[in-house]
């Protein structure tokens, strides 16, 4: 049978692993300038732990782990004869591989809580599962990079986690734009045009509005049972005015809404502070921004690169009452996340990663046989101990084949080390990228790098 990868996953080449390295080494580095600590959490965790925080299209993408054993004898026959998958779940299967890394670390907080220190910041990087349909960027096994800060209702929160996408895309060399929403104007909205009821079914439905357009949008929102009505109220969303409009009318039709004008009043907080901090080229107000999770209670982030056709490339938002669900509460949290997978392809499509982002193994010793090939690992041992990148080819092969593994290795050095040069205690250096080749002492060659 001829071997396959699974649906939604991949291999990844030495270069791809480097270069993926890279993106993770900056975005550590950026966390923890901004105070974040390193966390790491179980791949799989309870089902019971993951279910309901995603919302029912979230629930339907969480990868469920069979029981041990012989799992079926211990299910109900009329189960499944009757195909019940959602009552046949709960008897199959009882752990899951985790979705995303917010909700683990919400149950880590919930189970820690008297050891932190609060605000606690922390940052995961880590792969998540979800059972969705592969397409461009978008990956059934994906890494997410995550920071998230407990323990605080401060807005200020929001500000630094603008500055903390900012500076990191900015040290990849990526332009974008953060789309910034609040859903507390989502539920007000949901209460202006009376659906509070269906604010789910509006929310998921208007978070696809840049997918399927406004006429898509509306056709969701009817086959969910939103009456013509309540659509004709909310028409002014479709209509792509200006931030400043926007936030006018919102004002006008949240007067008797209180939950409504509390975003408006925490989004323009954001907006202003960021304004004076000279970043607000780079924040747009995104009205229709919604992002499919239940569980945000406030400001929603999106980020987008620009002159790149890809979705979103970042996300996160504030979530006062994720603990609440593992029977803690008062420990509001905000947090942001960074996609690594389409990152790197918006990196590629960009050309923009350093070309000395590839690791590089700088010599490689020819082998002329045994006695040679001992003489050259003392002096690889040296380099190595020098933090120099050597290896030695390990048979001896005709030297035309030792070229060309050097040359599809990119090693631009290739080092002889035969009797004359041990009897004289000298390496003969041939650089592979101009053919310049030249002899000198073991000393030499050990102190210079040549």
């Amino acid at each position: 049978m001829k071997p396959s990868l699974a649906k939604g996953t991949r291999d990844f080449t030495a270069e791809e692993v480097v270069k993926r390295r890279y993106i993770i080494n900056t975005l550590q580095k950026n966390f923890e300038l901004f105070g974040y600590q390193p966390l790491e959490t179980p791949s799989f965790e309870n089902l019971s732990t993951l279910t309901g925080k995603y919302g029912e299209e979230g629930d339907r993408l969480i990868f469920k782990i069979l029981n041990s054993g012989d799992f079926a004898a211990k299910t109900k026959e009329e189960d499944w004869l009757s195909k019940n998958s959602q009552k046949l779940i709960s008897q199959i299967s009882e752990k899951a591989l985790r979705y995303d890394l917010t909700v683990p670390f919400a149950r880590f907080v919930a189970m820690n809580q008297g050891q932190l220190n609060f605000p606690f910041k922390r940052y995961q990087i880590q792969p998540v599962w979800r059972a969705d349909r592969p397409q461009k960027g978008r990956f059934r096994e994906f890494y997410q990079c995550d920071a998230d800060v407990v323990g605080s209702t401060s807005l200020w929160q929001e500000v630094e986690l603008v500055q903390l996408y900012l500076k990191s895309f900015s040290d990849l060399k990526v332009p974008v734009k953060i789309h910034l929403n609040n859903r507390k104007i989502l539920s007000g909205l949901a209460e202006f045009a009376d659906i509070s009821e269906q604010l789910i079914d509006f929310t998921v439905a208007l978070d696809k509005l840049d997918k399927i357009g406004k006429d898509g949008v509306v056709k969701e929102l009817k086959e969910k049972n939103i009456s013509d009505a309540a659509i004709e109220k909310l028409s002014f969303l479709f209509e792509n005015k200006p931030q400043h409009e926007v936030l006018e009318i919102l004002k006008q039709n949240f007067a008797e809404i209180e939950i409504g004008k509390k975003g408006v009043e925490e989004l323009e907080f954001v907006l202003e502070n960021c304004k004076n901090l000279g970043l607000e080229n780079q924040l747009i107000f995104d009205i229709t921004l919604a992002r499919g999770l239940d569980y945000y209670t406030g400001a929603i982030f999106e980020v987008k690169a620009e002159g790149v056709e890809m979705g979103s490339i970042g996300g996160g938002g504030r979530y006062d009452n994720l603990t609440e669900v593992f029977g803690v509460k008062n420990i509001p949290g905000i947090g942001i996340s960074f996609g690594l997978d389409r990152i790197y392809l918006v990196m590629e499509e960009l050309d923009v990663f350093p070309q000395d982002s590839q690791s590089k193994i700088e010599y490689l010793f020819a082998n002329y046989g045994d006695k040679e090939a001992l003489e050259a690992q003392k002096l690889i041992a040296k380099l190595r101990e020098k933090n120099i990148a050597a290896e030695l080819y390990p048979e001896s092969a005709k030297l035309k084949k030792q070229f060309t593994y050097a040359e599809k290795k990119g090693i631009p050095n290739i080092i002889f080390l035969g009797e004359e040069e041990i009897r004289n205690n000298t390496v003969t250096i041939k650089n592979l990228q101009n053919g310049e080749q030249k002899t000198v002492s073991e000393e030499i060659f050990l102190a210079t790098r040549l």
